[in-house]
């Protein structure tokens, strides 16, 4: 599927979504932001039959930040600047993200700036080029970091390192990155997508509803208390426990076979 500034493709459960606007290192415009909207939208078709997404950049970079050259002033009555797309755009794509019924992994093959960065660790699991760095550009133009940053980064890094790079807007490199626990693996550059399509194409094959249920149990557990997640835990596992892959799942570990899992 091709749409302004994005590319998407789905392939045996594996929705491929590319943000392609290589000449601008991938910055976020609006009419980026509008084809995500319209990826998601397909995305989240039962008749697409994604199970496993995967987000990631064209050329050298995965995403330079928001797109300046055209913004307007921080007018709250104009629709097109700044501050509003957070609001419209930003913030329902975040969202639907974090609801989605598959499991997402980000490819980060290069830059990760600004929003871009906050896209790039909303992943279940981010894997990185050699080459790629993380940087909380904000700071540089005088803003607040935002899409979610200050929410998952302290989460992931701490406090401290995440003020340090929130307040200096410095760049992080990949492999400083996986020392901090900010990403899941860092491979070279020509491995990235071969590595990230292998397993995006297993996860495709797995327990669809229980990576689901894992997802919502994973966002919920910073606003719960201990108690509050072992109800949750109990809810999920409930329903886990009456979907076909768990009854294929328990069957196929007697008869001492692989699993095949359906999703369902």
């Amino acid at each position: 599927m091709e749409l302004e500034k994005v590319s998407l493709d789905i392939n045996d459960g594996v929705a491929v979504l590319k943000l392609n606007d290589p000449e601008a290192m991938n910055a976020v415009s609006l009419p980026m932001l509008q084809s995500l909207k319209q990826a998601l939208d397909v995305i989240e078709d039962r008749e697409s039959k994604v199970r496993a997404l995967v987000i990631t950049g064209e050329g050298r970079a995965f995403c330079a930040g928001a797109n300046l050259k055209n913004r307007k002033p921080a007018d709250p009555d104009d629709p097109d600047n700044t501050v509003a797309t957070l609001d419209v755009y930003y913030h329902p794509m975040l969202k639907r993200i974090r609801d989605l019924k598959a499991p997402v992994i980000t490819a980060v093959n290069g830059a990760a700036a600004g929003a871009g960065m906050s896209l790039a660790i909303t992943g279940d699991l981010v894997y990185a080029a050699r080459s790629a760095y993380f940087m909380q550009a904000f700071i540089n133009i005088g803003l607040v970091p935002d899409a979610g940053s200050t929410f998952i980064l302290p989460r992931l890094i701490g406090k401290a390192r995440a003020a340090k790079m929130m307040m200096l807007g410095e760049r992080v490199p990949a492999e400083k990155a996986l020392e901090w626990g900010m990403i899941t693996e860092v491979v070279d550059d020509d491995k990235l997508m071969e590595t990230v399509m292998a397993l995006a194409e297993r996860m495709a094959k797995g327990p669809t509803k229980a990576y689901s249920f894992i997802r919502k149990a994973l966002a919920a557990t910073w606003a719960n208390n201990y108690d509050q997640q072992l109800e949750l835990e109990y809810n999920l596992q409930i329903r886990a426990s009456k979907t076909y892959d768990y009854t294929e799942g328990t069957t196929a570990f007697r008869e001492k076979r692989p699993a095949k899992f359906e999703g369902r």
